[in-house]
């Protein structure tokens, strides 16, 4: 699945020229949206499957309710307290009263959101979350407020009046209203200011928020790693008396500094930042269960595809290759890159028979991928 082409419906636009430059608004098929959070579904979330803080909190008129006001004690598993359990007759009773519900994490446990969320994090580069915000007709959850990070918005139920506030041609914040219905979706970078007003009926929409990453955090990371090596004596003693005791020094250090700055390799912190990234994401791994116990009954002729979601980038290592998994870095013999590539090619379902290698080495390579996540039994 291509994440942004699903939101903008333009990939390569919107990266060259709307990210993190501009407000952007695209109108989408509201079925493929709706489908990734429905109202049933939200229903069902807070109903019947025992939310518990922070997963989800409250806000009405611009203020965050007390979580004591919409949670319950006394609740245990097999004796022992939970604490953070949602009291649903109270958070149905806030919502009646005028509070916006919001579903916060959705990423991590709400399998549509999770496969879309994944995909954004694998096409940008950067960090990625879900949350989403189930308004009572007529009322605001939060007032006029921006974002610390950029942002993507699109409705799933009813409709919402947004204010935001876009920079026109001289540079200036000018408001502007906007209705927002299922199959439109909103870019907002950084520091945009917005708000949103249910109007006659429920609203429900989905923020993804975006946690980019900057070039100053990337440049602190080298610089951490290149003080690392540099001594660190005291300062001299008496300073505090005569700074030409502190600046000598300083400067000298200073320029040892940015002698081995200069030295930087650039493709290494490159080739470094893409391993962090791709080995620190959630796992992409429901179903794992069920192909991890058929893994054991693999033969050359079992159907497989890669897992939705999944990511795998390889990064070769001389006579070995590596895989980068999201989670994980999987180490395997170079030799066996052509084969991966063509793995990793098919659009749809194969077998490992298909694959150019020997039979019980394709059986080998495939049990692992299915093991590891890549891959999954079609069904």
């Amino acid at each position: 699945m291509q994440a942004l082409e699903l939101l903008t419906g333009d990939a390569q636009t919107f990266v060259e020229k709307v990210w993190a430059r501009r407000v952007g608004r695209y109108d989408r098929d509201q079925r493929t949206l709706v489908d990734r959070l429905s109202l049933d579904d939200v229903d069902q979330l807070i109903t019947g499957s025992a939310l518990r803080t922070p997963q989800i909190r409250l806000a009405r008129d611009g203020s965050v309710l007390p979580e004591a006001s919409y949670t319950r004690k006394g609740a245990t598993i097999a004796g022992k307290p939970l604490s953070g359990l949602i009291d649903v007759r109270r958070v149905l009773s806030l919502f009646g009263e005028g509070a916006t519900i919001v579903l916060q994490g959705l990423h991590r446990y709400w399998p549509p959101l999770t496969e879309l969320i994944s995909a954004l994090e694998t096409e940008l580069g950067h960090p990625c979350q879900a949350n989403a915000y189930l308004t009572p007709p007529g009322s605001q959850g939060f007032a006029v407020h921006s974002d610390t990070h950029d942002v993507f918005v699109f409705q799933t139920h009813g409709s919402k009046l947004w204010e935001i506030h876009d920079l026109d041609d001289s540079g200036r914040r000018v408001p502007e209203q906007i209705r927002f219905t299922p199959g439109l979706v909103m870019y907002l970078p950084t520091g945009t200011p917005h708000a949103a007003r249910a109007e006659d009926g429920v609203s429900l929409h989905v923020t993804i928020g975006i946690n980019q990453l900057t070039w100053r955090g990337l440049l602190s990371d080298v610089i951490t790693e290149t003080l690392a090596d540099l001594d660190d004596d005291h300062l001299p003693a008496g300073y505090l008396h005569d700074p030409d005791r502190l600046a000598g020094p300083l400067a000298e250090r200073i320029g040892e500094l940015a002698r081995r700055l200069g030295r930087t390799d650039a493709d290494r912190v490159a080739r470094t930042q893409v391993r962090k990234f791709l080995t620190g994401r959630n796992p992409r791994l429901r179903g794992g269960l069920i192909d991890r116990l058929a893994a054991d009954r693999l033969t050359a002729d079992t159907e497989l595809r890669r897992r939705p979601g999944s990511r795998c980038v390889l990064e070769p290592r001389g006579d070995r290759l590596g895989l980068l998994l999201g989670d994980r870095d999987l180490d395997v013999p170079g030799w066996l890159r052509p084969v991966i590539e063509e793995l990793l090619a098919h659009d749809g379902a194969f077998r490992p028979a298909d694959l150019d290698i020997d039979p019980e080495s394709a059986l080998v390579l495939c049990r692992r991928l299915l093991v590891e996540g890549l891959l999954e039994v079609t069904r």
